[in-house]
C-alpha cells in the first residue's frame, strides 16, 4: 500500500507538468483516500471507466483525458456530476495528465505508440511530434492493413504519398494539424487519431499519406506504461480497462 502523496509526487517528477501550457490541469483532479492499494487506468475519464474501476475496488484512477477542459462550462452539474459523486461516494482519486503524457520520452504515448507499431529509431521531431522509420518499406495499403492489425481499428487513409512507405512521422490523438510540418519534414506518411475536412486535400495536394488511426485506439498506451510503472515503483496493483471508444 501507498501514499496518494507520495505517488502524486512521483508523477509529476516523471512527467513534469509545470512544463507544459495544457488545456486542463495535470495531477489531481479529484481528491479520494489517502491509501493506495490498486490503481486502473483508462484512457478517458468516463462514467463507464469510473463504474469499472469502483467493480475492481480501485482506490484511484489515472488517466489521459480527465475533467476541466478550458472552455467548457464550469459548472458540476448532469453528467459531470454523476461521475465526481460517484468518485467521492466510494473515495477514488482521479489522476489524469494530458500533454505531459503525451510527450514523456519513455512512458508517453507517442514513443509508446513506436514500440507498439515496431517503428525503428523513434525520435521527436518538433515539439509533440515524432519521427522514425519501418523496418521494411510497406505500400500504403500494406501499412494501412498492419495498422489496422496493430491497433484493431482500421485506419482511415487519405492522400497521395510514394509507393512505398519508410519513414513516418506521428503524434496520437486530435493532431492532424501537424500534418504540414509532417510534410516539411519529408516524411512519406503521417499517423494521427482523428482527420478534419482540410486533411484530405493537404495529404493528396502536398503528396503523402495521412493515417487517421484514432484517437482512442493511438492513446491506448501510455498510460498503461505509466500505471505499470506506478505498480514497479510503489508495490501497489495497476489494471488497464479499456473503455473503447470509435473515435
Amino acid at each position: 500500500m501507498a501514499k496518494r502523496t507520495d505517488i502524486l509526487q512521483t508523477l509529476n517528477q516523471w512527467l513534469s507538468p509545470e512544463d507544459f501550457q495544457d488545456y486542463c490541469p495535470n495531477g489531481l483532479q479529484v481528491e479520494g483516500g489517502e491509501e493506495v492499494n490498486r490503481i486502473v487506468s483508462g484512457v478517458t475519464a468516463s462514467q463507464a471507466l469510473i463504474d469499472a474501476a469502483v467493480e475492481a475496488d480501485a482506490d484511484m484512477i489515472l488517466v489521459h483525458h480527465g475533467y476541466f477542459w478550458k472552455g467548457e462550462p464550469q459548472a458540476v452539474t448532469g453528467m459531470k456530476k454523476n461521475r465526481i459523486r460517484t468518485l467521492l461516494k466510494h473515495d477514488i482519486s482521479l489522476v489524469a495528465y494530458h500533454l505531459p503524457l503525451d510527450d514523456h520520452p519513455e512512458y508517453g504515448n507517442n514513443r509508446q505508440l513506436a514500440d507498439v507499431l515496431g517503428i525503428r529509431d523513434p525520435r521527436p521531431l518538433a515539439g509533440l511530434l515524432w519521427q522514425g522509420e519501418l523496418d521494411e518499406p510497406m505500400t500504403a495499403e500494406a501499412f494501412a492493413g498492419y495498422l489496422g492489425e496493430r491497433l484493431c481499428r482500421v485506419p482511415l487513409h487519405v492522400g497521395a504519398g510514394p509507393e512505398n512507405i519508410h519513414r513516418v512521422a506521428w503524434c496520437t490523438g486530435a493532431a492532424q494539424g501537424f500534418l504540414p510540418m509532417a510534410v516539411e519534414a519529408g516524411v512519406d506518411a503521417y499517423i494521427s487519431g482523428e482527420a478534419s475536412e482540410p486533411t484530405t486535400h493537404t495529404a493528396r495536394e502536398c503528396g503523402i499519406h495521412y493515417f487517421g488511426a484514432g484517437h482512442h485506439a493511438t492513446e491506448r498506451y501510455g498510460v498503461q506504461a505509466l500505471g505499470q510503472a506506478l505498480a514497479r515503483e510503489f508495490g501497489v496493483s495497476h489494471q488497464f480497462i479499456d473503455c473503447d471508444n470509435p473515435v
